[in-house]
């Protein structure tokens, strides 16, 4: 049932019904309540499920590489994810006022998102002191997290100006250290 949902939601379907996700199960929609007492309970079970998936994607970049190449590498790595994770996340803004369970999923995804981040460019950002230090990983962090991409994306940029801005300023931040 989890799984019918998120299929729709990669489809676009933002907001399906429940008779939507009983359909694409191959369910009633009394079995959907009957395993889910409410939404909440779908929606974190959704949300594991798309963690899960997610982490599948994620591949270890190599912090010995060469700077240009780890940064070449994780802004592809970061594009792709950030583009497949696009219609689940628009779905999830929906209903995130609402939801405990999108609340937390956005934050440990975003907290994954950022230790990724720090970790591949832990040299760059370690060489600074604090504040500056903080504050570059803060803004790194921010200039790579979804809704980032989205609003690159909604202003009507396509996946790869969008990659080439993200390549840009994680570029000129990084080597600048401010």
């Amino acid at each position: 049932i989890a799984d019918a949902l998120l299929s729709l939601l990669d489809e676009g379907d933002l907001q399906p019904t429940a008779n939507r996700i009983a359909e694409r199960a191959g369910t009633s929609l009394r079995l959907i309540y009957h395993h889910f007492g409410d939404l909440e309970a779908l929606f974190r079970e959704a949300a594991e499920r798309e963690g899960v998936r997610l982490l599948a994607q994620v591949r270890a970049i190599p912090t010995d590489l060469p700077f240009e190449d780890r940064l070449d590498a994780f802004v592809a790595q970061r594009a792709s994810l950030l583009e497949w994770m696009t219609p689940v996340c628009r779905a999830a803004a929906l209903h995130s006022a609402t939801s405990e369970a999108l609340t937390d999923a956005r934050h440990h995804a975003t907290a994954a998102g950022d230790h990724e981040l720090r970790h591949v460019f832990a040299a760059e950002i370690e060489a600074l002191a604090e504040p500056a230090r903080s504050e570059l990983a803060d803004a790194l962090c921010a200039l790579t997290s979804w809704p980032a991409w989205n609003d690159l994306r909604v202003r009507g940029r396509s996946q790869a100006a969008c990659q080439a801005t993200m390549r840009a300023a994680l570029a000129a931040l990084l080597r600048s250290g401010a």
